[in-house]
C-alpha cells in the first residue's frame, strides 16, 4: 500500500485536535463529542447517462450540531471518499467557530469526474443528489446549508435551490437552503472571490504584526514580499490577484501540468488567459517553466500559498521548503509531519481552518440576506450618500474651496452590497487572526499557530455544548 493510500485526512485532523486539546481544561467526554462526526450519510443512486444507467456514489456528513444549521460545500471529484468528507466537515466546524459564524460543520461530495459529463447529465446527477438529501432531512435553511466546493459552482447551487424549492412549495425561507448561488437567484456580491480575499486579509494581518515578522527576519507589511501560488482555480487566482494589488510580487504560479517562474512578477489574469488559450500555464511569455507543480513549493520566497488539494507538503518535501510564511488557502495542504518539520525551521504556517474561511463567512452573509429578504445596502446607501454630500457642501462653504471631482465622488459614495461584504470579511479575518495570535502568545507551551487555532475553536465549541446543558 502506498503512503498516499495510508494517509488518513480525518486522522490528521484528529491528530491536530488531540495536540491542541491538551492545552484546554474541558472534560474528556466533551472533547470526544466535539471530535466525532454526528451524522454520516453514504448513498448510492442510479442516473441514466446516455443509454446506460450509472450508479453514483455520494456523501453528506454533518460533523457537529452544537449550532444549526450545519454548513459546508459539495465537491465533485473522483478523489471524493468518506475519509475526506469527514475531515472537511470537521474542519468546517472549527473554521466556523474561529470566525464566529454560527454554524455547525458539514461537507458533501459526489464521486465523479465532472469533465466527463454534459451539463444536462450533471444537472440530473445534482438534482438527484438533492432529492436524496431532502429525503433524509440533510438539507434546509435551518438544517443543513450546502455551498460550492472543488468541481462545483453557482450553476450547481442554482440546480440545488430549484430542486429544493420545488419539493418545498411555499416555504418562505427556502432560498436560504444553499449558498454560493448566482446573484439573480439570491446570491451575494463578493462570494466568488471571498476565499481568496480572506486569505489575503489574514496573511496581511499577520504581516502587519511587528513581533511575528521580526522573529522571521522580515519587514512589516505585504508590500514587496515575494509570493508563490500553487493552484490557479478560483481561490488561487483571487489570492494572487489581491496580493499583487496589495503590493506583493507573485513570482511563481503552479498548476497540475507544471509551474512557471518570473522573478519580476506575474499577472494572474494574463496567465489565466494564456492557459485558457493554450490549455497550459507552461511557456508563458517571459517566464521560465518548472518541470513539476511541486517544484514551485520549494522555491525561495517570502509567502507560499498552496491553493490546490490536500497533502501537497508532507514529511518528504517539507525539509526543502524555503518560504518563511505558508498560508494554507486549500484544505489540509500540509500533513502533521510537515507541521513538525516546518515549526523546527521557524516557518510560520497560517492554518487552513481559519485562513480559507472567507467562503463560509460570505456564505453566512448570503444566508442572512436570504432570511431578511433584502439586499445589503438597499436601505442605507442613498441615505449615506446624501449625508456625505451635505458634509462636503458644508466644508466647501466654510473653507471657500471646491473639492476635485474625483475626490468628491470617492467621498460621497455610499456602500454597495460588495463594499459591505468586503468590509465584513476584512473585520472577520482581522479579528480571528488577532484572537489566534493572542491565544498563542498567552500559552507559551503551544508549538504553532495551527494548534492555537484549534485551541480557540475547541474552547468555543465546548462552551456552546456546555451552555446547551446537554451534559446533566
Amino acid at each position: 500500500m502506498s503512503a498516499q493510500q495510508e494517509y488518513s485526512f480525518f486522522g490528521a485532523v484528529e491528530k491536530s485536535f488531540d495536540k491542541a486539546a491538551q492545552f484546554t481544561n474541558w472534560d474528556p467526554g466533551i472533547l470526544e463529542q466535539i471530535k466525532q462526526c454526528n451524522s454520516v450519510y453514504r448513498m448510492h443512486f442510479p442516473v441514466k447517462i446516455g443509454d446506460k444507467i450509472e450508479v453514483i456514489k455520494a456523501y453528506r456528513v454533518q460533523h457537529s450540531h452544537h449550532k444549526t444549521p450545519c454548513k459546508g460545500g459539495i465537491r465533485f471529484a473522483t478523489t471524493v471518499n468518506l475519509d475526506e468528507v469527514m475531515a472537511l466537515a470537521a474542519l468546517m466546524t472549527y473554521k466556523c467557530a474561529i470566525v464566529n459564524v454560527p454554524f455547525g460543520g458539514a461537507k458533501g461530495g459526489i464521486n465523479i469526474d465532472p469533465k466527463k459529463y454534459t451539463p444536462y447529465e450533471l444537472e440530473k446527477i445534482t438534482r438527484r443528489y438533492t432529492h436524496e438529501l431532502i429525503k433524509k432531512n440533510f438539507i434546509g435553511p435551518g438544517t443543513d446549508v450546502p455551498a460550492p466546493d472543488y468541481g462545483t459552482g453557482e450553476r450547481e447551487m442554482a440546480w440545488i435551490l430549484d430542486t429544493y424549492m420545488s419539493m418545498n412549495p411555499g416555504e418562505v425561507e427556502a432560498i436560504g437552503c444553499v449558498t454560493g448561488k448566482p446573484v439573480t437567484q439570491g446570491g451575494v456580491r463578493g462570494r466568488r472571490e471571498a476565499t481568496g480575499l480572506g486569505v489575503f486579509y489574514g496573511i496581511r494581518e499577520v504581516c502587519n504584526m511587528p513581533k511575528v515578522m521580526e522573529e522571521r527576519g522580515m519587514t512589516v507589511g505585504v508590500e514587496n514580499k515575494t509570493v508563490v501560488v500553487q493552484g490557479l482555480g478560483n481561490v488561487g487566482y483571487h489570492a494572487a490577484k489581491f496580493f499583487r494589488e496589495g503590493g506583493a510580487k507573485v513570482i511563481a504560479i503552479a498548476e497540475f501540468e507544471g509551474a512557471i517562474l518570473n522573478p519580476a512578477g506575474l499577472d494572474e489574469e494574463a496567465v489565466f488567459q494564456h492557459r485558457k488559450k493554450t490549455g497550459s500555464i507552461l511557456n508563458f511569455p517571459g517566464a521560465t517553466n518548472l518541470a513539476t507543480s511541486n517544484d514551485a513549493l520549494e522555491l525561495e520566497c517570502d509567502i507560499l500559498i498552496p491553493a490546490a488539494l490536500e497533502n501537497v507538503i508532507n514529511g518528504d518535501n517539507a525539509p526543502r521548503v524555503k518560504a518563511r510564511i505558508i498560508g494554507e488557502a486549500a484544505n489540509g495542504p500540509l500533513t502533521p509531519e510537515a507541521d513538525e518539520i516546518l515549526a523546527s525551521k521557524n516557518i510560520l504556517v497560517v492554518p487552513d481552518m481559519y485562513l480559507n474561511a472567507g467562503g463560509v463567512t460570505v456564505s453566512y452573509f448570503e444566508w442572512l440576506k436570504n432570511l431578511s429578504h433584502v439586499r445589503y445596502g438597499r436601505l442605507e446607501k442613498r441615505f449615506t450618500e446624501n449625508q456625505n454630500k451635505n458634509i462636503i457642501q458644508q466644508i466647501e462653504s466654510l473653507t471657500g474651496k471646491k473639492m476635485q471631482p474625483a475626490e468628491r465622488v470617492a467621498l460621497e459614495h455610499g456602500p454597495d452590497e460588495v463594499d459591505l461584504v468586503y468590509s465584513g470579511l476584512e473585520e472577520t479575518m482581522i479579528s480571528a487572526t488577532r484572537e489566534i495570535m493572542e491565544c498563542w502568545q498567552n500559552n507559551p507551551g503551544i508549538p504553532d499557530m495551527r494548534t492555537a487555532a484549534y485551541v480557540v475553536a475547541i474552547n468555543k465549541v465546548a462552551t456552546s455544548y456546555n451552555e446547551l446543558g446537554i451534559f446533566p
